[in-house]
């Protein structure tokens, strides 16, 4: 064995040992949807100087929003309650009451020059004094860190002036920690300001001082140092903030910091345990279609590729293996759509390999590698530009996900980024150190057709004998896309589109009933009484709440009767508006991220390919989300947080899939610099049928048992799919080819 072979499968190795004991001795979190959580209740409280209104309540919901990304809960749940409300659920939290703290922190954070010190009786006159002559002061007193009080001028900075706050180990002690400040913009010269100020006063004076605070509380007052001069100050815009820190208070100040201020004071009003939104007949339901799927997918495989197929089948597992115990290292959130995706992931990893074993199928074929081993050898080395090219894409959406939105579409980001990472590693180390393996056993070289590349496959076969001339006229495949992605916005134009409650909020009915109630049957009787899209939780011991789109009084009646019919009695101790769990805030900062991450994939496309190619296949991409956006609402499906994953997972698969197209088509432009490029283009799409085929068919066994066997709560989600699926696949060929030869004609 030579020693890349070696290296392979001793990173093979390490990686599923790895991975196998981080499964089996780390948990991972599950969501909301599948175990429930710890429900926060926040009320604004006005203060003197502010108000609680409607906006800055939407206000604090986004700022909360930020604290619980940066706490690292994956997948919360956030919606205005009333006016004045919040409605906080996070799923798999450690410490319930430390998570209510940080929420509950107002974090006002100044910055002031101390005037001297003074003592209680003469602070009292001075408030006095002031109070009696009808003028304020903005002047304060506070204690310092050793109690003794100090008398601060006005703020001269606030949080609003601070670009980013970093917890730090101190590097000289390797112990201490604390909180590395960064100004921004007039922060800067502000600093300089302050502190060359307090230069002004001799060593040793109170005046001397800076004192930063935080809610009404001195976290640290230093001495400006000998060093610095009278109205220099202190130049860069930065500061330490210091203190007897351990690791986590440091990062919770951070954290606080980066988060901004609440523009009002919030009180935490009720903190309970919730159950899980999704019934336990629905998360069997969900796993056994999921089983089905999984299991189908890789009989397909085996039967098309044999030998090779049962050893991709087994890099899938360690595909999922690997998958799942990143996601459980990184403390991530499990969700069921995540479930789903994941599951999805799994028969979307298909494709590597798929790739891989027709390109190999093609060499051995050609007669220019007539051995299997040296077939797999080659198949490796010329999918690998089309295997990286098509994730690399996926994962520059992944990480802009990730680094630009929040919520839902952040976490989608995470596990996005994971499965791609992962397919890549199963597919181009585990399956090629196992295949290596087989394929140089003497007995597999004698049945060179065990292996199951030796055999070009039945779509090969039927494309060789009678090759179709599919781009012989271009412009007709894009006036049926025109035509299509016109029926698309005319639906939406005409019918509209049904937003579910997370982007339009409703109602939330909270009761007590005389003994626990199964919420499965609670959503069941929901249903029957016309709300099929009600959400069912327990709360506490002996409560239920029901979360519905908007309703007439009239519908809120028939809501408790039917929830009065499944006890002795129901007394309703909430009945109040909720805004949007995914609010305006996080809906921009989706589309922001989609938007650059589209841009981003047509830079990296135009430097990989050609600009042609870039343009052709991110029009696509628009093209296929235009098109599903269209169906869901010609057919009246809510547009929800679970289409929202969907559509995110539509956009990598329909990237995929035209780059690997136009992988094909550059490879064999560089062969034949003679030919037309129509002629070109169409020999690559039937190049790269089968692969298309074989792929698609992978994956449509797990949408439609997900479809067919998942129940009500993933009926939709897998339904989008396979409308994606679909389109994703037709574009590719039928869209950004097409359009990739008008544009090169026109060039």
């Amino acid at each position: 064995m030579t020693r890349a072979p070696r290296v392979r499968g001793l990173l093979a190795l390490a990686a599923v040992a790895l991975s196998l004991y981080i499964a089996l001795t780390t948990p991972v979190h599950l969501g909301l949807d599948l175990r429930g959580g710890t429900q926060i209740v926040l009320e604004t409280r006005p203060s003197a100087t502010t108000a609680a209104d409607g906006e800055a309540t939407d206000r604090t919901l986004e700022v909360l929003r930020g604290r619980i990304d940066a706490l690292g809960v994956a997948e919360p749940t956030l919606a205005r309650s009333g006016d004045n409300r919040i409605v906080v659920e996070l799923p798999g939290v450690q410490d319930p009451a430390e998570a209510a703290d940080v929420l509950g922190r107002t974090a006002q954070l100044t910055f002031h020059q101390v005037l001297g010190t003074t003592t209680a009786d003469a602070a009292d006159k001075a408030t006095d004094k002031a109070e009696d002559s009808g003028k304020g002061t903005d002047r304060r007193v506070l204690a310092d860190e050793s109690g003794q009080l100090l008398r601060l001028e006005e703020a001269a900075l606030t949080g609003q002036d601070v670009e980013e706050a970093t917890a730090r180990l101190d590097q000289q002690t390797g112990t201490g920690w604390h909180v590395t400040v960064d100004f921004e913009g007039a922060g800067r010269d502000g600093w300089a300001r302050l502190t060359g100020r307090a230069a002004c006063a001799p060593a040793g004076d109170p005046a001397r001082r800076v004192a930063i605070v935080l809610d009404d509380k001195i976290i640290t007052s230093p001495q400006i140092d000998p060093s610095v001069g009278c109205d220099a100050g202190i130049s860069g815009g930065s500061t330490q903030i210091t203190g007897s820190f351990d690791a986590d208070e440091a990062k919770e100040l951070a954290l606080l910091i980066n988060g901004g201020a609440l523009p009002v004071p919030v009180e935490n009003v009720e903190q309970r345990t919730v159950g899980p939104t999704l019934g336990a007949e629905a998360i069997r339901a969900s796993v056994w279609a999921a089983a089905v799927g999984t299991t189908l997918t890789a009989l397909f495989i085996i039967a098309v590729y044999r030998l090779m197929g049962v050893l991709a089948t087994v890099a899938l597992v360690c595909y999922g293996l690997i998958s799942y115990a990143t996601l459980a290292a990184l403390g991530a959130t499990l969700t069921l759509p995540g479930l789903a995706g994941f599951v999805l992931a799994i028969g979307m990893a298909v494709d590597a390999n798929v790739l891989v074993l027709e390109r190999a199928r093609e060499e051995h074929a050609s007669q220019r590698r007539p051995s299997p081993r040296s077939a797999l050898t080659a198949g490796f080395r010329g999918a690998f530009s089309a295997i990286t090219d098509s994730n690399v894409t996926t994962l520059i959406a992944a990480g802009l996900l990730f680094f630009l939105a929040s919520g839902p579409v952040r976490g989608f980001g995470v596990t996005l980024g994971i499965g791609v990472l992962a397919s890549m590693f199963s597919a181009l180390v585990i399956t090629r150190v196992l295949a290596d393996h087989a394929a140089s056993r003497p007995s597999v070289r004698r049945r060179p057709r065990l292996t199951g590349i030796a055999r070009t496959g039945a779509v090969r076969d039927r494309l060789t004998r009678t090759p179709p001339q599919l781009m012989r006229r271009p412009r007709r495949w894009l006036a049926v896309s025109a035509v299509v992605l016109a029926v698309a916005v005319a639906g939406i134009g005409v019918r509209g589109l049904d937003f579910g409650i997370e982007f339009t909020g409703g109602r939330l009915v909270e009761y007590t009933t005389a003994g626990p109630v199964d919420p499965d049957r609670a959503r069941a009787a929901l249903a029957d009484a016309g709300f099929p899209r009600a959400v069912v939780q327990t709360s506490g011991d002996s409560g239920l709440t029901v979360r519905t789109d908007r309703l007439s009084e009239a519908q809120a009646a028939t809501v408790t009767d039917t929830i009065g019919t499944l006890t002795d009695h129901a007394d309703k101790v909430r009945d109040e508006a909720i805004g949007p769990s995914l609010g305006k805030e996080l809906r921009n900062g989706a589309l922001i991220a989609l938007v650059v991450a589209l841009g981003a994939q047509l830079l990296y496309l135009a430097a990989r390919f050609r600009w042609l190619f870039g343009t052709s296949a991110v029009a696509a991409l628009a093209h296929d989300v235009v098109i599903l956006v269209g169906v869901f609402a010609w057919l009246g499906k809510p547009v929800d947080g679970v289409f929202l994953a969907a559509l995110l997972t539509v956009i990598g698969y329909s990237v995929n899939d035209s780059v690997v197209v136009f992988d094909r088509v550059r490879d064999l432009s560089r062969l034949d610099r003679t030919s037309p490029f129509a002629a070109v283009a169409n020999r690559a799409l039937l190049q790269t049928l089968p692969r298309t085929v074989n792929t698609g068919m992978g994956a449509a066994f797990i949408l439609t048992a997900l479809a067919v066997l998942g129940g009500d709560s993933l009926t939709d989600f897998a339904l989008a799919l396979l409308i994606g699926l679909a389109v994703g696949t037709y574009s590719s060929m039928f869209t950004a080819t097409p359009l990739a030869i008008e544009l090169h004609g026109r060039r």
